[in-house]
Parts: structure tokens; sequence; C-alpha cells
């Protein structure tokens, strides 16, 4: 029994998996390649040249794609006083402090992101075994644990995406969404391998940009010469 759809299939026949297309061919080709009746979201995967179980070669940070994800980013804040006020202005859509472990002990999880500020976190910490395991737990690293609390929270409504490397030195991202258009998502790409490039480790030798593939939802993915991509960023 195949593993794919007829119209998966289909498409995957016209894939030349021995090529790495420029940015242009491959974001094209990944567009005319998507066939669901819902809005896809683009997908890119990085292949590092790094050994995550180096601690210095972990590779995990944050960035503000100039076009967002296409995805509407519930936000919650551990704050009080002033800055809770400072949550709310810039959009949070859950802000508060001992009330929301209280909801969240209690089994809630309707929100995508959090944030606290530095002082809320001894409260954070009693949900720790709660939201770590799904990835919500505020992360200085991410710059979600910070008293600049309007300004994180605007960058995540705007379309802040997290990420971090696998075991296997893989980055995997969803950027955008295939109604975005190709000049849209080719930015958006832009931007992330970017960011990548600025997090190179400086004990990682060798090539740092092994491998680019992109995709959408339930399109094949296209592979993306990083020697293109690297002279569109210069």
């Amino acid at each position: 029994m195949p593993k794919h759809g007829k119209n998966y299939r289909n498409k995957l026949e016209k894939v030349d998996k021995t090529l790495a297309y420029s940015l242009a061919e491959a974001v094209g080709n990944v567009l005319e390649a998507s066939y669901a009746k819902f809005d896809e979201t683009f997908d890119i995967a990085v292949k590092l040249g790094v050994n995550p179980r180096h601690a210095d070669q972990m590779i995990r940070s944050s960035v503000v794609l100039p076009h967002g994800t296409g995805k509407e980013t519930r936000v919650l804040v551990f704050a009080k006083g002033e800055k809770e006020t400072e949550a709310k202005e810039a959009g949070a859509d859950y802000v508060g402090s001992d009330d929301l472990v209280e909801k969240i002990q209690g089994g809630w999880l309707e929100f995508d992101k959090t944030v606290a500020t530095p002082d809320m976190m001894g409260t954070v910490g009693k949900i720790g075994r709660v939201l770590g395991p799904r990835n919500l737990m505020p992360n200085a690293k991410l710059g979600t644990v910070t008293f600049d609390i309007a300004n994180v929270v605007s960058e995540i409504k705007a379309g802040k995406v997290d990420f971090r490397v696998d075991k296997a030195g893989i980055v995997h991202a969803g950027i955008g969404k295939a109604s975005f258009g190709a000049e849209k998502l080719h930015e958006n790409v832009l931007a992330f391998i970017n960011k990548l490039i600025q997090l190179k480790p400086s004990s990682s030798k060798g090539i740092y940009l092994r491998g680019i593939s992109i995709s959408t939802t339930m399109s094949p993915g296209f592979k993306v010469d990083p020697v293109d991509v690297r002279t569109l960023l210069k």
C-alpha cells in the first residue's frame, strides 16, 4: 500500500532529486507542486555543519520574518504591574500571574507562546513540567524572559519563529504559507538563512550550510543550492 496519495506521487515524478535548484526555481517548483485545498504551510529544512552534542554548537534562536508566518499566534504573558499593562497594550492574548498558573495546572493550554518577566520565573517554575515538554516554557535564549515585554510580544505577533537544531544537525521551521506567493516566500527564506549564518559557531569547521530543502505541507521537497543563497545574501 503506497504511503502517499496519487496527487503526491504525480508531483514527485516531476522532481529531479539529483538537482539543487536556485532559490527562485525551487520556490516556484514548490508552489507549482502544491495541490491541497487548504493554505499549506511553507516549510524549510537546513542541514548544518555542526555537532549538536557539543554545547557550543547547539544552534537555538529565533528570527522575525519580513512577512510573518501566516499563522495567528496566541501569546500568554506572565507579568505584574506596569509590565502587565504593557503586555496588554502590545496585543498579548492573556496576561496574568498566579491566576494563569492555576488555570494551566487545571489543564488549560489555549496558547502558542509564553513570555515572562524575569521576576515571574519563580512563579512560572511551578508549571515547568507542563510547559517544558510542550516547548512553551519562557526561555532567555529565545528572548522570552525579558522586561522588554512590549517589543517581544509585538515581534511574536508579527511572525517571530523559534528554531533549534536537532540531533542530526538539521533545523526545521514553518516560514510562511503557500498563499504568500513566490516573492514573499523568497524573502522569508533569505531572512531565515541569514539568521542561521549569523549564528555559525566559531568551532564549526568545514562547510556550514550543507543542504537546504523547501516544501509545503503536502508537496514533495525541492533542494536549494546553498551557493545560490549565499550569493543572494551578499
